[in-house]
């Protein structure tokens, strides 16, 4: 885990928002009431309502002389029209992408800027897992085709977002990920605090060069003394992140996933996640695939403990991606997150052994090419770093 990482901050608040609905109004009403300056940083951008109600809000934001600057990758915005870039440039927004695909570049066209946050005057933030698409949301409908989950904030810890997102910018012309200035940090991971009331810690990650995010995913869920519940879209997850799974729930620990079910947009993944399934399960891991709709979200609650963002936790989103996610420690969040997991288990599927092993053979079968050529893949990228 090379480089500082950021510092516990107290005196935060925080507001769980769940789907699109909730969470994109609040983004515009932000922009719209910017002063000074709004950044978005952004995977998935791509034409359409949400991206017309978005591109709008800034461009409005830019002509009434608010300094706007967005940072989208490369690739995840490859659906974001010609005419909706020229209409940013011409309110005067500043837009850069991340990573240009280039063909001389090779595999290093993999490495992709995955966070997702908007900062609004060096006191708001928003964080998640969401991209700007109508998948998200379509303005004026009350529900989502995508599952989804973003944390607003005010206090202190906003300026440290303000930093990953200042620093990435002015790196992102070399085509790398930013390099903390000297002096900037703490040298190790910090301590997780006994209990609190907005604390709040970013954690990121920058395409193997730094993963203080798993770092501290795995030393949460080793120390935890409840409940370890984790959610997320693509289930690869690393191998010391499974290995503290199964230890947590041979101590006794409530352990479950939340998983995404047959809705997905990425069935290969799903079934290659499958072949961890029988051992997590026999170790006494509960597993459920949420039904209604693609489950997309990123979150993890361990005891009171919160962390919410863009990361996947899983071996190729750490190999190549740049991730965020907020930490918090805070009650009314912990409740809310809390809340939020019992109503997606209740809409769940639980998968036990009897089940799995009862599964049809064209579903074994997609499991285990999916599967081999994971590992393959993985194996292959393993030789060449």
């Amino acid at each position: 885990m090379p480089g500082p990482v950021f510092p516990w901050r107290d005196g935060n608040q925080f507001e769980l928002l769940i789907d699109g609905p909730a969470f994109f109004p609040r983004m515009l009403q932000a922009i719209a009431g910017a002063q000074a300056q709004v950044d978005l940083e952004l995977y998935l951008v791509e034409a359409g309502a949400c991206a017309e109600a978005v591109v709008q809000a800034l461009e409005q934001a830019a002509v009434r002389g608010v300094r706007v600057r967005c940072l989208f990758d490369d690739y995840g915005s490859l659906a974001f029209t010609a005419a909706l870039r020229q209409r940013l440039l011409d309110a005067g927004v500043y837009l850069r992408w991340y990573n240009r695909l280039r063909w001389k570049r090779g595999l290093r066209n993999l490495y992709r800027d995955h966070r997702k946050l908007l900062l609004v005057d060096e006191r708001w933030a928003v964080v998640g897992g969401t991209g700007v698409t109508d998948e998200f949301w379509v303005p004026g409908e009350s529900s989502s085709a995508w599952h989804e989950v973003m944390v607003q904030m005010h206090g202190p810890v906003v300026s440290d977002w303000q930093q990953l997102f200042d620093r990435q910018w002015q790196a992102n012309e070399r085509r790398t990920a930013w390099r903390p200035a000297e002096g900037f940090g703490l040298p190790r991971l910090p301590k997780l605090p006994a209990q609190g009331q907005g604390m709040g810690r970013v954690a990121y990650a920058d395409a193997r060069q730094h993963q203080d995010i798993l770092h501290s995913l795995v030393r949460a869920i080793n120390s935890g003394k409840q409940r370890v519940w984790l959610a997320t879209p693509y289930f690869l997850p690393t191998w010391s992140v499974r290995r503290s799974l199964r230890r947590a729930a041979g101590k006794g620990v409530d352990v479950r996933l939340l998983l995404t079910g047959p809705r997905t947009d990425h069935p290969s993944v799903r079934y290659a996640g499958h072949r961890y399934y029988p051992r997590l399960l026999r170790a006494g891991v509960r597993i459920y695939e949420y039904q209604p709709c693609f489950l997309h979200l990123k979150m993890v609650l361990i005891d009171d403990w919160v962390s919410i963002g863009s990361c996947n936790f899983d071996h190729w989103n750490l190999r190549f991606n740049l991730e965020a996610n907020i930490e918090a420690l805070d009650p009314p969040l912990t409740a809310a997150v809390h809340a939020s997991f019992e109503r997606d288990f209740a809409l769940s599927q639980a998968v036990d052994l009897d089940h799995w092993h009862a599964r049809p053979l064209w579903r074994r079968v997609k499991q285990r090419i999916w599967g081999w050529l994971d590992r393959l893949v993985v194996n292959l990228l393993d030789r060449r770093d």
